[in-house]
């Protein structure tokens, strides 16, 4: 995907993508959006990739996305765990990888994901994913990414997110639907 030029509105902070170092983007630059997924958007400045956050849309000079309002309990009481389990691979499936137009389940990068009741009805999520390069420097901010998302769903009021390294991740992890998605079938 390329789009027209977008000049910076303002000084934004962004990370520099694959190695997820926080830089300052300056206002007046141009950026050009290949990727604007999941609420972030993946921007390349003077040939170089960056992620900025949603927050930061305006520094695009779009208006940054609006969450979705998570669906009332149903009239009958606290969600099911099995509500909660959905709940929590559809938020997943908003995270994206930064270089990759895959959702991180679609690409197999999750490995497990437990609910552990805490009080009375809330609940924490233990999660271990990992990344398609061990490497790979954007790890915390995408782990990060999952964490805000899963904490934003009520009744979940802990997530964990650990990076694994086994097994090691390959592209026979993924979908079919990811696969044909990156020309793989």
């Amino acid at each position: 995907m390329s789009s027209e030029p977008k000049i910076l509105t303002r000084d934004v902070e962004a990370s520099v993508v694959p190695i997820g170092t926080k830089v300052t983007l300056q206002k007046g630059e141009t950026a050009h959006i290949t990727q604007s997924l999941g609420g972030t958007y993946t921007v390349v400045v003077n040939g170089n990739m960056f992620r900025i956050e949603s927050k930061d849309a305006d520094a695009l000079g779009l208006e940054a996305p609006v969450a979705p309002v998570p669906a009332p309990a149903a009239a009958g009481g606290p969600v099911t765990p099995e509500e909660l389990e959905k709940k929590v691979w559809e938020a997943l499936k908003t995270c994206y990888d930064p270089e990759i137009p895959v959702n991180i389940v679609d690409l197999g990068l999750i490995y497990d994901c437990q609910l552990t009741p805490i009080g009375a009805a809330n609940f924490k999520a233990d999660v271990k994913m990992t990344l398609t390069a061990p490497g790979c420097g954007m790890g915390p901010v995408l782990a990060q990414d999952v964490q805000n998302k899963l904490v934003s769903i009520e009744p979940i009021d802990e997530a964990n997110v650990e990076l694994v390294w086994d097994p090691p991740w390959n592209q026979g992890m993924m979908t079919e639907a990811a696969k044909l998605q990156l020309g793989l079938l």
